[in-house]
């Protein structure tokens, strides 16, 4: 290297972000992800030895995913390229292949080629690398904060191993920001950064394990508080003002896990969890119209007649949202979620209409004479209405008689529970 070439990058390195300079450099200096890169586990023996397949990390921002990804280039014996898929097209692809190639033939060195953001990439672009990775000519990581599953070609995701990441943990965002603030070399350490404990815990509270952002917000602090005798001190105010409360991350695959996890715990009678996923759901941007039109379905659909009220308060919270519009409606939502989720529940309202949609639409079964229109002169000739039952007619306004075509004259689709209201019904049923 030469003196030029040492000297831009020891300055880019200087005054590069410092979540970009406190980057862990080995394996040992990583924080999280326990559960893939704990002792033993897979994927830490498989970058320790070197043979780390193509793969996918999956995971939020600023959990380290593309720091694990510098680890791996750092200790590994194989070349490493990276590029973007925001900004590389398939001629940049066709490049990295041919020195690839060309590596492996004079030197025979492998090549990792590190892809961030690789969800962006189209199926052309993505079909570019595919024979190369088939062949083994490159080992291809790929870095996304969107479900592989759904935002990749399939072709891809099916010739990579998927390692998904998890948010760092509080202890962790804690750690590695006491190591920035302490380190000399690449952190904070000269200049003499002080940090309230309060400061701290609203910095790690609201990052919510995103350590980019408590790094940035670390350094913003440091170099926007004024110098004392006794150093920077980083006071909750600071701390505040230089973290913003983060922008609920809500790709097409995490608001369908939200809406998941809240129809369930509508359906589970867990109305404090209900009550949280409809709270994530308003602050991502969901629209309170179609949360309320779940709840509407789950009071018929899981509370049915067992507590036929809760289904009037979920229309009546639909229209309060009409009325009022958000924030006010928030309340008579809310009410009519904690009504569905503290109901008795009852499935034997879908239940029943299910089984006879299924035998409906068939298309199979006369209308019994009896229950024929007799609205129109003639009607007797057709024999239409002859033997029907008038139940009014009849004690208790109620008489046994065929309704059913007689192809399903036996068919009983409506099966009450013995919950709530519904224990009433069964018993008059059973009558």
């Amino acid at each position: 290297m030469s003196l030029l070439d040492a000297l831009e990058e020891s300055n880019t390195r200087k005054n590069a972000p410092l979540a970009e300079r406190m980057r862990a450099r080995t394996l040992d200096e990583f924080y999280g992800q326990e559960h893939l890169l704990g002792k033993g586990r897979l994927l830490r023996r498989a970058v320790e030895a070197d043979r780390l397949t193509s793969s996918i990390f999956y995971g939020p921002p600023g959990c380290g995913k593309t720091t694990l990804a510098h680890v791996i280039a750092s200790t590994t014996r194989s070349a490493f390229a990276r590029m973007n898929a925001v900004t590389s097209g398939v001629n940049d692809v066709r490049e990295v292949l041919a020195q690839a190639r060309e590596r492996r033939t004079l030197y025979g060195q492998s090549t990792y080629l590190l892809l961030d953001e690789c969800h962006r990439w189209n199926k052309a672009q993505s079909d570019s690398i595919l024979p190369a990775i088939e062949e083994g000519l490159i080992r291809f990581i790929g870095s996304t904060t969107e479900n592989p599953m759904i935002s990749m070609t399939p072709a891809i995701v099916s010739r990579c191993r998927v390692f998904a990441f998890q948010p760092l943990t509080p202890d962790n965002v804690r750690q590695i920001l006491l190591n920035a603030i302490a380190d000399r070399e690449r952190g904070l350490g000269d200049m003499n950064v002080h940090i309230d404990e309060d400061a701290l815990n609203h910095i790690v509270r609201v990052a919510a394990g995103d350590v980019r952002s408590a790094l940035n917000a670390i350094e913003l602090a440091a170099l926007t508080t004024p110098t004392t005798r006794d150093g920077i001190r980083i006071t909750l105010a600071v701390a505040e003002e230089s973290i913003q409360k983060p922008q609920i991350r809500c790709d097409d695959t995490l608001y369908y896990d939200m809406l998941s996890a809240f129809c369930k715990s509508l359906r589970g009678s867990d109305s404090d969890a209900a009550l949280f996923w409809f709270g994530r759901l308003l602050s991502a941007g969901a629209d309170p119209r179609l949360l309320v039109r779940r709840v509407m379905v789950h009071a018929s659909e899981d509370v049915g007649q067992a507590n036929p009220v809760a289904q009037l308060q979920a229309t009546a919270a639909a229209q309060a949202l009409e009325m009022l519009g958000m924030p006010e409606a928030r309340i008579p939502i809310a009410q009519a979620i904690i009504a569905v989720c503290e109901s008795p529940k009852s499935n034997s309202v879908a239940c029943a209409i299910d089984a006879a949609l299924a035998d409906a639409q068939t298309g199979i079964g006369a209308v019994p004479p009896a229950l024929r229109d007799t609205h129109y002169a003639g009607h007797v000739r057709l024999d239409n209405g002859k033997g029907y039952l008038y139940p009014h007619d009849f004690p208790g306004h109620w008489v046994r008689q065929q309704y059913l075509p007689d192809e399903y004259r036996d068919r009983v689709y409506y099966q009450p529970s013995d919950q709530g209201h519904e224990a009433k019904v069964k018993k008059r049923k059973d009558l």
